[in-house]
């Protein structure tokens, strides 16, 4: 299976905190494309007890990707069309399959159609209202 093409480089930042409030961080796209933020952990059950190795084989697979994605001590979010999120974590599954033989996995997924950068922007928002920058 190929990977899963790039987003590329299209889109405008997000203010930094501190800057006056302008418009929804959120770009809107013209042809209402529909982003998916895709929230997964996945880890072997038959490995022992530490299993950064086949997290790193799965970080991998997703910088590979080209997809905008964020890590994190319990997971990983990636952000990118249906078929792109779910090509990643196929592959992510695909790859720790070929080493274990019983894996868990948690997945969850948020659609806005005609947005991106969500990544940035939801955090962003709510920093705004409390009017500080949270530890991250």
């Amino acid at each position: 299976m190929g990977k899963p093409s790039s987003l590329g480089a299209s889109g405008t930042s997000v203010a930094p905190f501190g800057v006056a409030p302008g418009p929804h961080p959120e770009q809107a796209l013209g042809d209402s494309q529909p982003m998916i933020l895709l929230e997964f952990s996945i880890a072997p059950l038959d490995q022992g007890e530490s299993v950064s190795d086949h997290v790193a084989r799965s970080l991998e697979i997703v910088e590979a990707s080209g997809l905008d994605y964020r890590f994190h001590a319990m997971g990983t979010i990636v952000e990118g069309d249906i078929d792109e999120v779910l090509a990643v974590l196929k592959q992510c599954h695909e790859t720790m399959a070929e080493h274990c033989d019983r894996i868990t996995c948690s997945a969850k997924m948020d659609f806005r159609r005609g947005h991106r950068n969500r990544l940035e922007s939801k955090t962003a928002s709510v920093e705004t209202k409390l009017g500080r920058t949270l530890k991250k």
